[in-house]
């Protein structure tokens, strides 16, 4: 199987989590890497129960779980998270999840609009109603998280993801590209540019993500700030705070402050000292 990437991005004390758990990372089957950009297992046994705290991703996630003091495995199709996500991990358990590119999600359930998620955890097949495991989730559930070995779950999600039959949809592409964009071009900062880079009207921007993305261009150009924020953070001890705030295209020191601790719950210098004296 390939080695597991080590982003951890998005995180918070990734450090503190891996020491915790076994976190993997997979590629999934070749026709579905349009749509999906990762499978995530991860695996635990603990003493203690532990919180595991992330600022989501703008994706959408479908998961397998399996916590084995509390009941049988089952499915979920988990929504973008607006705030901090947190998941409390107890005795033995694992996840087997599938993390979708922005604006992927839609062409498996085009029958509503990827917003219809936001913010919401439902059970498999409250979404995937008509799909042949619907009728067993269970069963479905099972045969993605009991398996020991990795390549057997790859192949277990393979097959059911690759069971719902996506078809193509150009405008799930052009959903992801914009999104692409915002991740990786700073000066991308004002929806308007954005959508004058696409041939479109900031309605008409504002219309795809809601359809294909599941929340607005803005809050996506607000994540990513507290993404690369949270990372320099974690991983740097001289980070020049206001240049930062600068460079993420905020007016002011104050202004990343404020959404870094409205987001991750304590300022960006309280979260650094404690990353650096841990």
């Amino acid at each position: 199987m390939a080695e597991p990437r080590r982003d951890t991005r998005g995180i918070v004390d990734p450090s503190a989590l891996l020491a915790r758990v076994r976190f993997r990372r997979h590629p999934p089957a070749e026709a579905l890497r349009r749509h999906v950009e990762t499978y995530w297992f991860i695996d635990w046994d603990l003493p203690e129960p532990y919180a595991s705290h992330v600022v989501p991703h703008p994706s959408v996630n479908v998961t397998f779980q399996w916590d084995e003091d509390e009941g049988p495995p089952y499915g979920e199709v988990t929504g973008i998270a607006l705030g901090l996500f947190t998941r409390k991990l107890t005795g033995r358990g694992r996840v087997c999840g599938a993390k979708f590119w922005p604006g992927a999600f839609r062409p498996f359930a085009p029958w509503a609009p990827v917003s219809r998620w936001t913010g919401h955890a439902l059970p498999v097949q409250d979404v995937f109603t008509r799909a042949a495991f619907a009728a067993t989730p269970k069963d479905t559930a099972r045969a993605v998280v009991t398996p020991a070995d990795d390549r057997a779950r790859v192949a277990a999600l393979d097959a059911v993801l690759l069971s719902l039959a996506p078809e193509p949809d150009p405008q799930a592409d052009l959903a992801g590209e914009l999104v692409g964009r915002i991740r990786t071009d700073r000066e991308m900062r004002r929806v308007g540019d954005l959508a004058r880079s696409a041939g479109l009207s900031v309605r008409a921007l504002q219309r795809l993500f809601s359809a294909y993305v599941g929340v607005s261009p803005k809050w996506i150009v607000l994540r990513y700030r507290i993404h690369e924020a949270l990372e320099l953070a974690g991983t740097r001890r001289d980070v020049d705070w206001a240049a930062l705030a600068a460079d993420l295209g905020y007016a002011d020191q104050a202004h990343l402050v404020r959404d870094f601790t409205a987001t991750v719950g304590v300022p960006p210098t309280v979260y650094a000292t404690a990353q650096h004296t841990s």
